[in-house]
C-alpha cells in the first residue's frame, strides 16, 4: 500500500515504527511528526477475524468524511491531525501526521506499583492531573468528547499530560464508537446485563467519570472495580460485569483490597468521600478541581509513607537494613526473612542459586552487600540486568555497565517502546543496536545475527534467550543459544492482536514461559505462551488482567522443571504443563502472608524466594 502526505510518497521503514495499538499502527517521520495508519482490513494482526475486519472497513469509511471535518482549534495538550495521509490519488485517507512526543509514557504506568515506587511521587501525580482537567474542561467547551478516555490514550512528557487517538473524539454527528471496559460510565449501560456494552452515546459525564477512574487508579494504583470480591458465604461471588452493575467497588467491605495498591487512607477525606460518590453513588458532572488544588503530598519522617492527611495514616517505627533471617511459621509454611530495607528494592535474579539485588536507599543505588553502584535519586527511566557484582543499567538508548574498582563501559543500544534491549545471565551480556544481537565475548563484542533495528525485545536464560518484534505489518520472534552464535528466527507464536502493553519471560531449562499483556476489545487480556530452546510452542494460555488467577499479571512468575509458580493476593499457585496444557494443580494458601501479586518470585539455595518491595523471605512449604 502506497502512502502520500503533502504529496510526496512514503517509505514506511519498520525500524521507524513507534507502536502498534489495535487500530492503526505509528512512524517516526523523523521531522518531529509521527504517521499514524490505519490498519486495513487485510492488516496481518486481523488474519481470521472477520469482526475485526469489517470493524477496520467500517471505520475506515467513516474516516474519509471525519477527518476533514475535525474541529480545530483544540486546547494545546491535545495531539491533533495535522496532515491528513492518502493513497495516490489523493481521494482516499488512509491516517494522518501528528505532532511526536520526545520521550513520553503512557498515563497506564502511572498506575504501576513497580513504577512509583523506581521514583514517581504523588505529588507529580496530582500536578499531571490538575493539567489533564484544564484540557478536558476546554475540550468540552470546544464541544468535543473524547469518548474513549483511557490510560494508554494519555501520554505524559514530563509533568504534562497529552490527549492522543484524537481521531476517536466524538463530535457533531460523529459518535465515539470505541471504549475500554476499564473507563466505561456505567450509566452508558443502560441496564444491560448482557456484559459491558455501552448502549447510550458518550457525554462530558462519562468523561469525567474516566478521568476520575484514570486519577484514582495512578493515586492508589488500583481502580473502582480493582480487588478480589470475597463475600461470605453462601453468598455467591459476583461476576465482573455484576460488579460493575450493583457497584460493588473496592470501597466495599467483601472486596479484598490489592495487597500492591496503595491504602486509600493516605488520602484525605474530602477526596475519598468524592471517589465514593462517584463511583457508589453515582454522581456525575466535572470533578471538583479544588480537590486537586489542596492537594499536598508530605513523606513521614518516621515511616516514610507518602500521604495527603493531616497526619500519618499507617505510622510505625522506621524499617532498618537488616540481613538478619526472623522466621515465621503459618501452617505448613516457613517464612524466613532474609533482607529488609528502609527504602526499595528494584530489580533481583538468581545466578546457580545466588539471589543478587538492587535497591535504592539512602541517595544510591545499591547491590545486596550494601555497596552503591550509582548515587543519584530515583528515576523510574532506568531498566536494570545484574550479573555477578557487574550491574547494568540502561536509559534510552544506551546503557552502561557498572563493575566494582572499573570506569563505566557505555555501549549504544536499540531501545524500543523507551525499555532498552538488553539482558544478562550468569556469563554473557547480550544487546541488540544497529540491526543486530551482540554478546561479549573474550576479544570483544560477538555477533550473534539479524534483528530488527529499534524494534526488538529481548529475555535471556542460563541455557538460551528469546527476543520478538512487532512493528507495523511485521512480527516476528526468535530464539538463540546462550553460548553459541546463530539466531533461529520464524517462530510461529500465538500473537495477540491488539495493542502490546508489557511483556515478561521465565527461562527454566528448556522452556521459556513468555508473557505479554494485550489491550484489546476495551479490556487487558494476558497471555502466556511456553516457547521450547528449539523454537516450538508447547503450550498457551490466557487470562484477564488483575482477576487474581495465576494470569492476572504477567510479572510474580518463577518455574521449576515443567511447573510454573505464580505469586497472588490469596498466596502461590501451582501451574504445570501437561500435554499441551497449562493446569493449575494447586494452591498454597497458608502462603498468603508472605506475598501479593507485586511480588518475584526465584528459586535459590534459600528455596523459594519472594521480593518485595522492601523485603525478600525465603519460603519452606512443609
Amino acid at each position: 500500500m502506497d502512502v502520500y502526505l503533502e504529496g510526496k510518497k512514503l517509505r514506511l521503514d519498520p525500524t521507524k515504527a513507534l507502536g502498534k495499538g489495535g487500530e492503526a499502527d505509528v512512524f517516526d517521520l523523523g521531522d518531529g511528526r509521527v504517521l499514524k495508519l490505519f490498519k486495513p482490513p487485510e492488516h496481518p494482526d486481523y488474519d481470521n477475524l472477520p469482526h475485526e475486519q469489517a470493524a477496520a472497513r467500517a471505520r475506515i469509511a467513516e474516516h474519509q468524511h471525519k477527518l476533514p471535518a475535525f474541529p480545530r482549534p483544540l486546547p494545546s495538550r491535545v495531539v491533533s491531525p495535522e496532515t491528513l495521509a492518502t493513497d495516490k490519488k489523493g481521494k482516499t485517507l488512509l491516517g494522518y501526521a501528528m505532532r511526536k512526543l520526545e520521550g513520553a509514557e503512557p498515563l497506564r504506568r502511572f498506575g504501576d506499583p513497580s513504577f512509583r515506587r523506581a521514583g514517581v511521587p504523588s505529588a507529580r501525580v496530582a500536578e499531571l492531573f490538575r493539567g489533564l482537567h484544564r484540557t478536558l474542561a476546554a475540550l468540552h467547551g470546544s464541544g468535543v468528547v473524547v469518548g474513549d478516555f483511557n490510560d494508554l490514550n494519555i501520554l505524559v512528557t514530563g509533568n504534562d499530560a497529552w490527549l492522543i487517538d484524537a481521531d476517536s473524539f466524538q463530535f457533531g454527528p460523529y459518535l465515539s464508537p470505541v471504549f475500554t471496559e476499564k473507563f466505561l460510565d456505567p450509566l452508558r449501560l443502560g441496564g444491560s446485563t448482557q456484559g459491558l456494552m455501552p448502549s447510550r452515546p458518550a457525554s462530558p459525564d462519562s468523561d469525567w467519570y474516566a478521568f476520575t477512574v484514570a486519577l484514582m487508579q495512578s493515586l492508589l494504583c488500583v481502580g473502582p472495580h480493582g480487588g478480589i470480591h470475597r463475600p461470605k458465604p453462601p453468598a455467591p461471588k459476583a461476576t465482573p460485569t455484576a460488579r460493575v452493575l450493583q457497584r460493588i467497588t473496592v470501597f466495599h467491605p467483601d472486596v479484598q483490597y490489592p495487597k500492591p495498591a496503595t491504602p486509600f487512607g493516605v488520602l484525605p477525606d474530602d477526596l475519598l468521600h468524592c471517589l465514593h460518590r462517584v463511583f457508589v453513588e453515582d454522581l456525575r458532572g466535572p470533578f471538583p478541581l479544588p480537590l486537586l488544588d489542596s492537594l499536598r503530598f508530605t513523606v513521614c519522617a518516621s515511616c516514610g509513607v507518602e500521604h495527603a492527611r493531616a497526619s500519618c495514616p499507617t505510622c510505625r517505627p522506621s524499617a532498618t537494613l537488616t540481613t538478619t533471617p526472623v522466621t515465621t511459621v503459618r501452617g505448613q509454611v516457613v517464612a524466613t526473612r532474609l533482607f529488609t530495607t528502609e527504602g526499595v528494592i528494584l530489580h533481583a535474579c538468581v545466578e546457580d542459586g545466588a539471589l543478587r539485588w538492587l535497591f535504592h536507599a539512602n541517595g544510591a543505588y545499591r547491590r545486596e552487600d550494601g555497596s552503591a553502584v550509582l548515587q543519584g535519586g530515583l528515576d523510574p527511566a532506568l531498566h536494570w540486568a545484574l550479573q555477578g557484582a557487574v550491574t547494568l543499567v540502561g536509559k534510552g538508548a544506551e546503557y552502561a555497565v557498572l563493575a566494582p574498582g572499573q570506569r563505566p563501559e557505555r555501549l549504544g543500544v536499540d531501545a524500543p517502546e523507551q525499555r532498552p534491549a538488553f539482558a544478562a545471565n550468569a556469563r554473557h551480556r547480550y544487546w541488540a543496536h544497529a540491526g543486530a544481537l551482540w554478546r561479549d565475548g573474550a576479544f570483544g563484542p560477538e555477533r550473534l545475527g539479524e534483528v530488527l533495528d529499534g524494534q526488538t525485545r529481548l529475555f535471556v536464560g542460563p541455557r538460551f534467550g528469546l527476543g520478538f518484534h512487532r512493528a507495523g505489518s511485521l512480527r516476528g520472534a526468535f530464539v538463540f543459544d546462550a553460548e553459541r552464535p546463530g539466531l533461529r528466527d520464524g517462530l510461529a507464536l500465538p500473537w495477540p492482536s491488539g495493542r502490546l502493553v508489557d511483556a515478561e519471560a521465565v527461562f527454566e531449562g528448556t522452556n521459556c514461559w513468555l508473557f505479554l499483556a494485550e489491550e484489546t476489545g476495551g479490556r487487558t487480556v494476558n497471555h502466556c505462551v511456553v516457547v521450547g530452546a528449539d523454537g516450538t510452542v508447547k503450550a498457551s494460555a490466557k487470562g484477564e488482567a488483575a482477576d487474581g488467577s495465576w494470569l492476572g499479571t504477567v510479572r510474580g512468575k518463577c518455574a521449576s522443571g515443567e511447573a510454573l509458580f505464580a505469586a497472588t493476593d490469596a498466596g502461590l499457585v501451582r501451574v504445570e504443563l501437561h500435554q499441551g496444557r497449562l493446569e493449575v494443580v494447586r494452591e498454597f494458601p497458608d502462603t498468603e502472608p508472605f506475598v501479593d501479586a507485586d511480588s518475584r518470585l526465584f528459586l535459590t539455595r534459600h528455596g523459594l524466594t519472594v521480593v518485595r518491595r522492601q523485603d525478600i523471605t525465603a519460603l519452606r512449604m512443609t
